[in-house]
């Protein structure tokens, strides 16, 4: 995999959220950063450079407080060093609600969140 040169095209407003998650695949967990988030994937930095399979379905667990969380599966779309984008391949209704509520309030616009979530069902 290469990394994506050209940011400028993306369809989906990230945010910055510093925090860290959980990345797990079949029995591996992996501790990790988050770096970004968007309604379709995000961008994560572990300790390691990152060597695991591309082609896997990872689970990536958000612990947002002690009873909600965002849980989503995802695939790795490029690699650089130890930072890791991946793309959300399904989420379930109650995290993408609590994703949803994530964006809006950090992108502080209900007009681009309107625009992400159009983006996302095309």
């Amino acid at each position: 995999m290469h990394p994506i040169e050209n940011n400028d095209n993306r369809h989906f407003h990230r945010i910055h959220f510093a925090g860290e998650a959980i990345l797990s695949c079949e029995e591996k967990t992996w501790g990790c950063e988050i770096i970004d988030l968007c309604l379709k994937g995000c961008l994560l930095r572990f300790e390691n450079p990152w060597e695991e399979n591309p082609e896997k379905l990872y689970t990536l667990t958000l612990q947002l407080s002690e009873d909600v969380q965002i849980k989503m599966d995802l695939t790795a779309t490029h690699v650089v060093d130890n930072k890791v984008g991946f793309k959300c391949e399904h989420i379930d209704i109650d995290s993408i609600s609590e994703l949803r509520r994530l964006v809006e309030l950090n992108l502080g616009s209900s007009d681009l969140l309107e625009r992400d979530l159009l983006a996302l069902s095309e």
